[in-house]
């Protein structure tokens, strides 16, 4: 049975655009990872790779951060 107020979706299922950002640590971790797989360029004295990976680790936290502020203005504490 459709629910005519919020357009045949359950009320729970409302669209959060905020957690995309969620989907940032995945890409920085895994759907880039073969193209940034260099050792030759050196960053800050590491490996291209290592300073990869050490960004993306700095940018997990800053992503959550970023989903759960849109998520709160949103209404859902």
């Amino acid at each position: 049975m459709r629910n005519e107020t919020t357009g045949g979706r359950s009320p729970g299922s409302r669209r959060r655009p905020a957690l995309l950002w969620l989907l940032l640590p995945y890409v920085l971790f895994l759907a880039v990872l073969p193209l940034v797989n260099r050792v030759t360029p050196t960053v800050l004295g590491l490996p291209f790779l290592f300073f990869w990976m050490l960004v993306a680790t700095l940018a997990t936290p800053l992503s959550v951060g970023l989903a759960r502020r849109g998520d709160l203005k949103r209404g859902r504490g």
